[in-house]
């Protein structure tokens, strides 16, 4: 039998380096999976249990390594699956290409068994969106959606009909006036904008100069410009502030990091917006404007890699266009460094009183457990060039607070989304592309039953992923968000009492698994899942009245919350003791 079309597609996705596919098989990707198999030796097929967790794992993927992530899909239900986990890439600007299958030519429009036109169903979620129906569009299609990925940093979606997946090669029926195939060069690897221009330079540095109370906010699209964000920050004396996918761009304990901002965020975060007179937006593209300072209140400069964003979310005297370590090393000569550092000092010593409020939330003794304490155990017990994915909920507060980025480590989890269910694929798919470094995911019990399943992928591939279970047997982050509103808890409380026992899951799957349910007993547990010598699962039944509170509480908050205890909302006093037994020092000044 000669090439299949298939094989075109396989042999020009090597082309441009790609080296992992994650997807679920089906009959209607059956003969791009015998092109797979004609080229194992080059590329890897990584089988997981559920389709939505492969689209995490090409997400995740795409996100620590910068280069593009794929994910394969059946045609119907199994494309269908693959849409949240492609929305997740989406939202985070990250290149992910989508292939998935469709039926034969000649019954398609007849409501044939699973015809779903995906198409159709993917034109929102991609930039670049195709029906291959000719063989002899290949490669060039494949170029075509690779590059638009990588240049718009979003997703790419090819489908192919079963027919033309397993058509010669060289095929082409149709008659044409003009050649069907783009030429096929080499692939072009696409880099990032490199600096802006000069007049914009020129432009960002004299405002900057001009500033007394200068702020750094910075995101993912400089988490490879740390050396040049902290000298930018020394030579201005400018506090930064860092966006949750961000974290990893400076070292927690920088002397110029005062955290987040946002529901999430830091008091030193959410106080310097409130003082600064200017703020420079360095690679983020900060969508949640009610925690940006009022507009016309500070002058703003925005480094930014995709004109579209530039000065999307705040008026911007200087939008400058490109990448984030160059833009920000030619910028640097242009700089003036201020010598008055009372705006920074300032910051700092609000810094080190959060650090230590911080640090006293970690307490060892309270049971329930503290969720802090587990993160702080954590914290504590990984490696320095560790890789953390998280899920969405509280988990991302306590991470965002008490995962210290220090020495290599990085930090993924589902920005602009925001969905459950990413933390176990995505550190599936880091692991596969590091696998010599420690990667943990800390996810919740909501999220992680969702996709439980591919623990097994971990299992199966012997990919020593450590998965944290923050276990409060209940959707916590919409539990304090009804309370914040007003409304009482309702429908987020899977039981009064823990029923699923997690570490015997791990364990039936050929895993580690280990229940904690005694606060003595957590460091002991994280060690032990720590050092063996493959997939470890730890599963901690932490205090489930522990609200993730606020950096810097607002009025109507505490307004709202109070309201909520009134119109009856159960387990009160669980909740008062919680609240308050170490967080009055804290917050009651």
């Amino acid at each position: 039998m000669g090439k299949i079309a298939s094989e075109a597609l396989i042999e020009r996705l090597i082309d441009w380096g790609v080296d992992t596919i994650f997807g679920l098989p089906g009959d209607g990707i059956n003969g791009i999976m015998e092109g797979l198999r004609r080229h194992k030796d080059k590329i890897r097929f990584v089988l997981v249990r559920h389709e939505e967790a492969a689209a995490f794992m090409a997400t995740g993927y795409a996100k620590a390594t910068g280069k593009i992530g794929v994910c394969l899909a059946t045609s119907g239900p199994g494309a269908v699956h693959l849409l949240n986990g492609l929305y997740d890439a989406k939202l985070d600007h990250t290149p992910v290409l989508a292939i998935t299958g469709m039926q034969e030519t000649s019954v398609l429009g007849t409501g044939y068994q699973q015809e779903v036109h995906t198409e159709h169903l993917f034109a929102d979620v991609s930039e670049y969106n195709l029906v291959v129906d000719n063989p002899a569009q290949l490669p060039g299609v494949v170029d075509l959606a690779v590059r638009t990925a990588l240049a718009r940093r979003g997703v790419a979606h090819l489908t192919f009909p079963n027919d033309v997946q397993i058509a010669d090669a060289d095929a082409d029926p149709y008659a044409h006036v003009a050649p069907a195939r783009p030429p096929a060069t080499a692939p072009v690897f696409l880099e990032p904008p490199g600096v802006p221009r000069a007049s914009d330079l020129r432009a960002a540095a004299n405002v900057l100069n001009d500033g007394s109370k200068v702020a750094l906010l910075v995101g993912v699209g400089a988490l490879h410009a740390r050396d040049e964000v902290l000298a930018v920050a020394e030579t201005l004396g400018a506090p930064v502030i860092k966006t949750l996918p961000g974290k990893a761009v400076i070292p927690d304990d920088s002397p110029y990091a005062v955290g987040g901002i946002g529901l999430l965020g830091t008091r030193p975060g959410e106080e310097l917006i409130e003082e600064c007179d200017t703020l420079f937006m360095v690679g983020t593209n900060f969508p949640y404007t009610q925690h940006l300072p009022e507009p016309g209140k500070v002058r703003v400069v925005q480094l930014e890699a995709d004109p579209s964003r530039a000065g999307a979310r705040m008026p911007t005297e200087v939008p400058m266009i490109g990448d984030a370590k160059e833009g920000l090393a030619a910028l640097l000569p242009l700089l003036e460094r201020k010598k008055k550092r009372g705006h920074l000092e300032k910051f700092q010593k609000s810094m080190d009183k959060w650090r230590k409020d911080m640090d006293a939330l970690e307490n060892p003794k309270r049971t329930p457990i503290a969720p802090q304490y587990v993160m702080g155990v954590l914290d504590d017990l990984a490696a320095d060039d560790a890789i953390l994915t998280c899920d969405s909920g509280t988990i991302a507060t306590w991470a965002a607070r008490h995962w210290t980025i220090r020495g290599d480590r990085g930090f993924y989890l589902s920005g602009n989304l925001a969905t459950m269910a990413p933390g176990l694929p995505y550190s599936i798919a880091i692991q596969h592309a590091f696998p010599g470094r420690q990667v943990i995911a800390y996810v919740g019990d909501g999220g992680f039953s969702m996709l439980m399943a591919d623990f097994i992928t971990a299992v199966h591939h012997r990919l020593p992923i450590k998965v944290i279970i923050n276990n409060n047997n209940s959707l916590g982050q919409i539990l304090w968000e009804q309370m914040v509103l007003g409304y009482p808890e309702f429908g987020i409380r899977y039981s009064d009492e823990p029923v699923a026992d997690f570490a015997a899951w791990a364990r039936s799957c050929g895993g580690c698994g280990l229940k904690v349910t005694d606060p003595r007993d957590v460091e002991k547990a994280v060690l032990e899942a720590l050092n063996h010598d493959g997939p470890a699962l730890v599963d901690v039944q932490v205090d489930p009245d522990e609200p993730p509170m606020p950096g810097k509480i607002q009025y109507d908050q505490a307004k709202k919350f109070g309201k909520a205890f009134l119109k009856g909302q159960p387990r009160r006093s669980s909740i008062a003791t919680t609240l308050f037994k170490d967080k009055i020092q804290q917050f009651g000044k």
